[in-house]
């Protein structure tokens, strides 16, 4: 490999929220059981609506158990899949001590999920070693340190990286240099590529192409013809083209967004508008918190047959007021819904501007929206410092809504580790 390469290293945390759990349980809770060695998954709570698996242990895959598949359809494949609750307030704490370690070897990581990174370590070997040695060094600081264990991809660029990591788990450092590509990337199965999914997998099928070299040695015009921009862009990443940047700094926010999966059928407009207020609470505040304002607005809404339905707008004055983002968001609903029994509703905003204040004047307005910006940045201040649930809005009391709703849901933040049995 020429020294002047870069290396970029992809690291991936086997089982990540499963793997997060095992190890708490065994460190922390005096677990005699790890989850890792077991048929276990990690689901949500089927009675909220979110009963999906999150992740599971590597015993699980044998009975073809998958990662987003519902936990009904999981245990008809293993009634006796052993099903532990999510705990997002401890992955992301274990996520931060993992990007931690990372940062030890490179002040160039960029954070591609809660589980995952890419590491650029170009011009590190005088510190750690060659590539190889590197990686290594790394995964078992990382396993010695926290419990859990990685993956590590090494090659020139991130595309390349990320599929090596995805080879042979768990507790593994694959090179995939792109002097490798013929022979350990291109037998593999097409839909293995990134940016390769279902619908995209089913047309390249069509066409005879059943591997990755197969693509990689597909005419790129028919690909476009059948594939549009997505078939240049995967016939690229079949060939080892990659030329993105690890990035230290995630980019701004093109758009900022919430949804939830109501526990129950809404049927009347009230209900569903204080899901909407509640959803708004927390894109508000998001808003707010980035120093930003939204000049487009969009609802939608997933009905009980599971069908979605969406309408946006764009608005006179970029917002991040709450009241005013509910207000328009109500005003989409009532022109989008059709009666029939809501199960998920969502708010998305686009066309973000900085937060500078730029509102046209209106002498015919009545609304004080100084006032309301005054009272959004007070209660930001006091759920600050002293939790999300210091302040709630009355219409919320006892009502069987979350007044701050959307992302990660409530009964996924914590566990109460007292009240289930720790094997």
């Amino acid at each position: 490999m020429d020294g002047k390469e870069r290396v970029i290293f992809h690291i991936d945390v086997n089982s990540a929220f499963l793997s997060w759990e095992a190890v708490y349980r065994l460190y922390h809770l005096g677990g005699t059981v790890d989850l890792r060695k077991e048929v276990s998954a990690v689901g949500g709570d089927m009675a909220m609506r979110h009963g999906i698996i999150l992740a599971k242990s590597i015993p699980a895959k044998k009975y073809h158990i998958k990662t987003g598949e519902t936990i009904l359809e999981a245990r008809q494949k293993c009634p006796n899949l052993m099903l532990v609750p999510p705990n997002y307030r401890l992955y992301e704490q274990c996520s931060k001590a993992f990007m931690d370690i990372l940062r030890k070897y490179s002040p160039s990581v960029e954070q591609y999920s809660i589980d995952e990174a890419f590491v650029d370590m170009t011009g590190t070997e005088k510190l750690w070693g060659a590539p190889m040695e590197a990686a290594n060094r790394l995964k078992n600081e990382i396993r010695d340190t926290l419990g859990f264990t990685v993956n590590i991809g090494i090659s020139e660029n991130k595309l390349l990286a990320k599929m090596a990591s995805d080879f042979e788990k768990p507790d593994r450092v694959h090179t995939l240099w792109k002097s490798e590509i013929r022979k350990k990337m291109w037998p593999l199965p097409v839909c293995d590529l990134f940016f390769v999914g279902r619908a995209t997998a089913k047309k390249l099928f069509s066409l005879g192409i059943q591997t990755i070299g197969q693509l990689a040695q597909a005419d790129p015009a028919v690909l476009k013809s059948h594939l549009k921009k997505h078939g240049e862009v995967i016939w690229a990443f079949a060939n080892g083209m990659d030329i993105s940047v690890v990035q230290s700094e995630p980019p701004a926010n093109k758009g900022y967004g919430n949804s939830t999966t109501i526990a129950f059928d809404v049927v009347d407009a009230s209900t569903a508008k204080l899901v909407l207020l509640a959803l708004a609470e927390t894109i508000g505040a998001r808003l707010r918190a980035a120093g930003a304002r939204a000049e487009v607005i969009a609802v939608g809404i997933k009905l009980h047959d599971l069908s979605y339905v969406s309408h946006q707008m764009m608005l006179r004055n970029a917002t991040n007021i709450t009241i005013e983002i509910h207000h328009w968001a109500c005003q989409l609903f009532d022109e989008l819904w059709d009666g029939r029994a809501i199960r998920h509703l969502g708010i998305h905003t686009s066309r973000i501007r900085d937060g500078l204040d730029m509102r046209q004047l209106d002498m015919f307005e009545t609304v004080d929206y100084e006032k309301l910006e005054r009272m959004d940045a007070a209660v930001d201040q006091i759920r600050k410092r002293y939790g999300n649930d210091s302040v709630m809005r009355a219409a919320f009391i006892g009502r069987p809504i979350d007044h701050m709703s959307g992302g990660i849901s409530r009964e996924k933040r914590t566990v109460d580790y007292k009240k289930i049995q720790v094997n």
